[in-house]
């Protein structure tokens, strides 16, 4: 699907592009690297969706299971191969490593702004019904209007239409309440069900949650992803052996020209029996293996050395990892910190954030470059969702924990030095353009709010009352924003006279 906004002098189509989720379009370049299936893996089971795709029907599916068994990789490909076969009407892919409510309010919109550039015929009604009431766009309106009136009515125009098509959420359990979850499984279903309508398929992919069945409606294809699959294993072997085949090519300084065999089928063996079935667990594992300026046999050493009973225990991969750091709990410190970011940061931007942590923050992403994303570019995440449930359960990460309360701490702290770096006019310049303020500026108050309370934290704020409060005051165009961050500081019981200052403003 062209992402490119369409030439348009109508203001009502603007007012759509403004507010839709680019990030939420399955292969938009926000989410870089895309998430797709080895070629030759999961062939089986894109067979059987495709085969429900095909058919002339409503036919939903729901494709659930644990975290780590590849949803999103299928999901991702099944969507590049109903757009080559232009079937594919819409997709929405929540984020598995940053929470997104402020997204998820979107998502009727951005599925209508995606049907209008698969449907041109049908993108003058969804802007007609736009011009007449532009509140449809708002965060506030209902779901179910947002559909009946931008995504029902323009697709009963091509009711006559014989090719069945299909509509992509995936990750539905990331962003969502559970009874959200169950009113938007239970909108889309019901409304796109309709006889006066093409044939649409929906698709939704999501941990086997409770209150996602219950809402699911009866006759929906579920096919339940685990780890104990023949097929899944047997394509996890596959992935394995081609991506430690590519190691051994491209190393010839380590393994020679022509590379030798490697590793021992002992050594092979062992390591798909500790992946099992969880596709997450191979492609992390090969990303240690194979890191940059380490040894690939060392590093396949290091991940056999500790023996397992069970296969697909990603939880003994992580402390693996986080094990081979030279200061674990100080990098799992930084590690939390990136995981309980609003939104995800570029690399400068971290570095302005945690100025203090520099080193530290250098040192842990290259520790922990096996389960980051970081190419210097664009934004530094978490490889996947599991890394963050690993880290937030003190059961699983145990002395590696670090819970939220600390988390916000650190990151207000760090928010609050930025802040008060800054001299004058610099931060006059800032606050000029509040629709552009930098994240510390943005967000400090949230983290303040959720902190636990400690002494360089009330010092911080005590600066910040002194030296920079008095520049966001002459600013008008955040007062409102300034009266909520006062109150944040009042609710987190810091020093009565550090607040008192701040509420005599």
């Amino acid at each position: 699907m062209d992402f490119t906004r369409p030439s348009s002098s109508s203001g009502s189509w603007n007012r759509l592009c403004n507010v839709v989720e680019y990030s939420g379009i399955f292969d938009s370049e926000y989410r870089q690297p895309h998430s797709r299936c080895m070629e030759n893996t999961r062939v089986a089971l894109r067979k059987s969706i495709t085969q429900v795709l095909d058919q002339r029907d409503r036919t939903n599916i729901w494709l659930n299971g644990l975290a780590g068994v590849g949803k999103t990789s299928i999901a991702f490909t099944i969507a590049e191969e109903m757009k080559a076969a232009k079937r594919l009407a819409a997709t929405f892919f929540f984020s598995h490593k940053h929470a997104q409510k402020e997204k998820a309010a979107v998502i009727i919109p951005t599925i209508a702004y995606q049907l209008a550039l698969a449907f041109p015929r049908i993108r003058e009604d969804i802007v007609k019904v736009i011009e007449n009431d532009d509140s449809l766009l708002s965060p506030g309106k209902s779901h179910a209007d947002q559909m009946r009136e931008l995504v029902i009515k323009p697709l009963e125009i091509l009711r006559f239409r014989e090719e069945p098509y299909a509509i992509i959420i995936d990750a539905l359990d990331e962003c969502f309440s559970s009874d959200e979850a169950a009113r938007l499984v239970t909108l889309l279903t019901d409304t796109l069900a309709g006889p006066a309508l093409p044939f649409i398929h929906v698709i939704f992919t999501s941990r086997p949650e409770a209150h996602v069945r219950a809402a699911m409606p009866s006759g929906v294809h579920e096919i339940l992803l685990t780890t104990r699959d023949k097929d899944t294993i047997q394509d996890v072997r596959f992935f394995l052996r081609t991506s430690l085949d590519k190691t051994r090519t491209i190393r010839p300084a380590v393994f020679g020209q022509p590379p030798f065999p490697w590793p021992s089928e002992d050594e092979f063996e062992t390591l798909v029996f500790k992946a099992g079935g969880l596709f997450v667990y191979a492609a992390m594992a090969m990303n240690f293996i194979s890191a940059a300026g380490h040894h690939p046999q060392e590093r396949l050493e290091l991940l056999l050395r500790e023996k397992s009973t069970v296969g697909a225990d990603i939880d003994q991969l992580y402390r693996q990892i986080i094990e081979t750091s030279e200061d674990p709990l100080a990098h799992c410190r930084m590690l939390a910190s990136i995981i309980y970011l609003n939104e995800p940061l570029s690399l400068a931007a971290l570095q302005d954030l945690f100025h203090a942590d520099k080193r530290s923050l250098a040192m842990m992403l290259e520790a922990f470059s096996p389960v980051i994303l970081n190419d210097g570019v664009g934004h530094v995440e978490i490889y996947h969702a599991s890394l963050r449930d690993f880290m937030i359960n003190p059961l699983r990460s145990k002395e590696y924990h670090i819970d939220h309360e600390r988390a916000d701490e650190h990151l207000a702290c760090c928010c609050l030095d930025f802040i008060t770096r800054q001299d004058s006019i610099r931060t006059r310049a800032i606050l000029a353009s509040p629709r552009d303020l930098p994240y510390p500026y943005r967000v400090w108050s949230f983290h303040l709010y959720h902190a636990y309370p400690n002494s360089k934290l009330r010092n911080l704020l005590a600066l910040f009352a002194d030296k920079t409060l008095r520049h966001w005051i002459q600013a008008p165009a955040i007062n409102d924003f300034l009266s909520r961050t006062v109150r944040n500081a009042r609710n987190t019981c810091l020093s009565s006279v550090t607040v008192l200052n701040m509420l005599n403003y």
